[in-house]
C-alpha cells in the first residue's frame, strides 16, 4: 500500500481519535484507551489503530510512554506548574509580546537544523490547519505547527519558554478571544504566512525564517487587540509595538 493509500485509509481513524480527545471524557492525565479497545470501539484493527497512533504522534498530537499507554497531547512539563501560577497574572496580550520575543528566533534556529523530514511534517500540519473548520481544529492544527518549529530549533531552554507560553495560551477565554479573531479571508492570510515561513526554513535562510515569523504574529497580534475590549484592565498591557519591538 503506498503511503498516500495509507494515510487515506488511517484518515477517519485519527480524526474519531481526536473527536475523543476533544469530548473531554478521557482521564486527567489524558491517557487513551488501549489499542485493543480502540480498535473493538472503532470496529478497526489494531494494526489500523497503531499506524493512526503512529501518524498522530508524528504531528505532535499525542504521545507514548514505554509500558503506561498513549496520551493526549504532549509529554508532561515541570513548565506546567509553573504557567498555572502565571497564567493569572497575565493575558493574551501578554503572551503575545512574548511569543514575538521568542518564536522569531525558535524560526531562525530551526532554518539551521530541521531536517527534511520534519520539513514535510511542517508542510503537512500548515496544511491541515488551513483545510481545518472550527475553531477547535484550527487552534489544533496551529498549536501543532508553532510547537514542531519550537521543537526543531533543538534549544532547549527557548523550547522550555515557548512550552511556558504555549500552557498558558491555553486558557479556553484566550482561545476564544483568538477565534473571534479569525475570519476566512484572515486564515488565507495566516496560511501564506505559514507557508513563507516554511520556504525560508527550507531554504536554510535564518534570517528569513525569523522575519518571516516575525510578520505572522504580528498580524495575529493586531488582530488579537482589535478584538479586545479597551475598557478591559488587560488593555493597558499593549505598550509593546510589535513593528519596532519596543
Amino acid at each position: 500500500m503506498s503511503s498516500s493509500s495509507r494515510n487515506s485509509s488511517i484518515e477517519p481513524i485519527k480524526q474519531q481519535v481526536l473527536a475523543l480527545i476533544r469530548s473531554g471524557s478521557l482521564a486527567a492525565d489524558g491517557k487513551l484507551p488501549t489499542e485493543r479497545v480502540l480498535a473493538e470501539q472503532f470496529d478497526v484493527s489494531r494494526r489500523a489503530v497503531r499506524q493512526a497512533l503512529d501518524s498522530l504522534e508524528e504531528q505532535g498530537l499525542v504521545w507514548r510512554k514505554q509500558g503506561k499507554g498513549t496520551f493526549a497531547g504532549q509529554p508532561a512539563d515541570p513548565t506546567g506548574d509553573l504557567a498555572a501560577r502565571i497564567a493569572g497574572d497575565t493575558d493574551a496580550l501578554q503572551v503575545m509580546e512574548a511569543r514575538l520575543c521568542i518564536e522569531p528566533e525558535l524560526a531562525a534556529l530551526c532554518a539551521k537544523r530541521m531536517q527534511p523530514d520534519e520539513l514535510a511534517r511542517l508542510r503537512r500540519l500548515a496544511q491541515r490547519q488551513f483545510e481545518s473548520s472550527g475553531p477547535e481544529a484550527i487552534e489544533l492544527w496551529d498549536g501543532a505547527f508553532h510547537r514542531l518549529i519550537a521543537q526543531c530549533a533543538r534549544n532547549r531552554p527557548l523550547l522550555t519558554a515557548f512550552a511556558l507560553l504555549d500552557k498558558i495560551r491555553s486558557n479556553p477565554e484566550w482561545i476564544r478571544i483568538r477565534a473571534k479573531a479569525r475570519s476566512a479571508p484572515s486564515l488565507e492570510v495566516s496560511h501564506c504566512e505559514h507557508v513563507t515561513i516554511i520556504e525560508a526554513i527550507a531554504a536554510q535562510n535564518p534570517e528569513l525564517a525569523r522575519t518571516a515569523m516575525r510578520d505572522h504574529l504580528t498580524t495575529r497580534f493586531d488582530a488579537l487587540r482589535q478584538e479586545m475590549d479597551p475598557a478591559d484592565a488587560a488593555w493597558a498591557s499593549v505598550l509593546f509595538d510589535p513593528d519596532t519591538g519596543a
